[in-house]
């Protein structure tokens, strides 16, 4: 079942090495290589890379527990699930505070504190919007919404209507609906990462439909490499090879996630302070931060701020990111000088 829209369309960095010869195994269960595990969660795929031998791996149970860890991150932040605990929340009018999972209090505090860093570019409360323009559980509409529905749609979010005290929280309003798609799958891979460190293994590579986590080096010795896709919807090409390092990576970009009604085109990204999809030509962000987690809420914070705006915060804040914009020449990529580093 799917867990979020966002895991259908943020395939934009691949690994240049998972689907390459590297990736083929070897007979000798005892013998260092890049073990690859693979399966399905949240709407999409996750790949893991760890280099160590395929009997250590099989004897820590790794692909199991990655299983069952996914499941409960889904269960827990999925909207797409009538009975997880976010959906719960979201369907419940109580103003009361309520318990909840120190997973989901992990993403929701980071989506709080994204949102007020941003100044409500980042709003987890958005999902009505989102709903409302057809990228969310509710099927996509088959014209533009009103003046009058989008503005009574404004009326039902807002940041400032949800908050977190420790492990208990609460809505303001009865129809507060929350939407984590834009932390929840990062938060998925920080999970997978801190398991395969806590069962031993130091050098491995982490995907989840996109999102990334890495550490250490592969079984030859290399630093990992990764590309970022150029940002067309009708081929797979490579932008831009990086080296992120012991980082994760997350990209958010408007090119395989819309839809167009009389020749106009909709993004799935929503900018919460106009209610409406965003227009402006940036079309794609790649952040690299410690945190899978956050690095996905920057991406799309820095999306819906657009090219210009979005470059001036990144470089104020200090923040590791490759913008790609679209101009009547082409492609043109730019980024802050903390990614300098990172770049091939």
């Amino acid at each position: 079942m799917k867990m979020f829209k966002k895991s259908l369309y943020i395939l934009t960095i691949f690994y240049l090495i998972l689907l390459s010869a590297c990736s083929k195994q070897t007979d000798d269960a005892n013998q260092v290589t890049e073990v690859l595990l693979q399966g399905k969660t949240m709407g999409t795929t996750y790949h893991v890379k760890i280099v160590s031998t395929e009997q250590q791996v099989k004897e820590k149970n790794v692909h199991a527990d990655i299983d069952a860890l996914l499941k409960q991150v889904n269960q827990e932040m999925s909207t797409y699930i009538p009975d997880s605990e976010l959906s719960r929340f979201n369907k419940s009018t109580s103003t009361e505070p309520v318990a909840i999972s120190e997973g989901l209090r992990r993403v929701i505090a980071e989506s709080i504190r994204l949102g007020k860093f941003s100044g409500g570019k980042l709003d987890v409360t958005v999902g009505p919007l989102v709903n409302l323009w057809g990228f969310g559980p509710d099927l996509r509409p088959d014209k533009i919404p009103s003046s009058e529905i989008l503005a009574a749609t404004r009326k039902r979010i807002g940041l400032e209507k949800l908050s977190l005290n420790g492990n208990m929280l609460r809505k303001a309003t009865p129809d507060l609906y929350v939407d984590l798609s834009t932390t929840a799958k990062g938060y998925g891979v920080d999970k997978v990462a801190e398991l395969i460190e806590a069962k031993g293994f130091t050098n491995y590579l982490v995907e989840i439909g996109g999102e990334m986590r890495l550490k250490g080096f592969k079984h030859t010795g290399e630093l990992w490499a990764v590309a970022v896709e150029k940002p067309v919807s009708k081929e797979r090409s490579v932008q831009q090879i990086i080296i992120p390092k012991d980082n994760a990576i997350a990209t958010s970009g408007d090119y395989r996630n819309y839809f167009e009604i009389d020749g106009q085109r909709f993004s799935h990204i929503i900018d919460p302070q106009t209610g409406k999809p965003i227009n402006h030509k940036l079309v794609s962000v790649t952040v690299i931060a410690p945190s899978s987690m956050t690095a996905d809420g920057l991406s799309t914070t820095l999306m819906v701020m657009g090219e210009a705006k979005g470059l001036a915060f990144a470089n104020k804040h200090d923040i590791a990111a490759l913008f790609i914009s679209k101009s009547e020449h082409g492609f043109v990529q730019e980024n802050t000088v903390k990614f300098v580093p990172y770049l091939k």
